[in-house]
């Protein structure tokens, strides 16, 4: 996932500005995840959940959802309050239907997935497909 309008932020009100909102998007996407499951910032605004134990694709897109429901509050800078939001691309594997899939491949088909979400008009989910990796 990545956050909607982090280059905006980050031009009109500066880096540290950008740096503040890192940090707390980074505090409210973990704490909208369950504690066993696992929060990175891959590189500048895109980050990555592992959401571990799942039974469905559904499972993620509820996690997924409530991110982006936790994301739509304005976030308060020290200087400004923002509003951004997020694109978020889901890639999910379920043993006993998808063979052998590789995190690289899982990472890649959530990556092609958010993007979809920003081409379709950004603050949403999209789900990847194994034909994606």
């Amino acid at each position: 996932m990545d956050i909607d309008g982090f280059k905006g932020v980050n031009d009109r009100y500066g880096h540290e500005a950008g740096d503040e909102l890192l940090i707390q998007f980074a505090q409210r996407l973990q704490s909208a995840v369950r504690d066993v499951d696992t929060v990175a910032r891959l590189a500048g605004d895109e980050f990555v959940v592992i959401l571990e134990s799942l039974q469905t694709q559904q499972d993620a897109l509820n996690v997924a959802d409530k991110i982006l429901n936790a994301m739509r509050v304005p976030f308060e800078l020290t200087h400004s309050r923002v509003h951004v939001s997020s694109s978020i691309g889901v890639a999910v594997y379920l043993p006993d239907e998808d063979g052998e899939i590789g995190p690289e491949e899982l990472l890649a088909m959530a990556d092609k997935a958010m993007y979809a979400a920003k081409r379709r008009g950004k603050n949403r989910v999209e789900v990847g497909k194994i034909t994606d990796a």
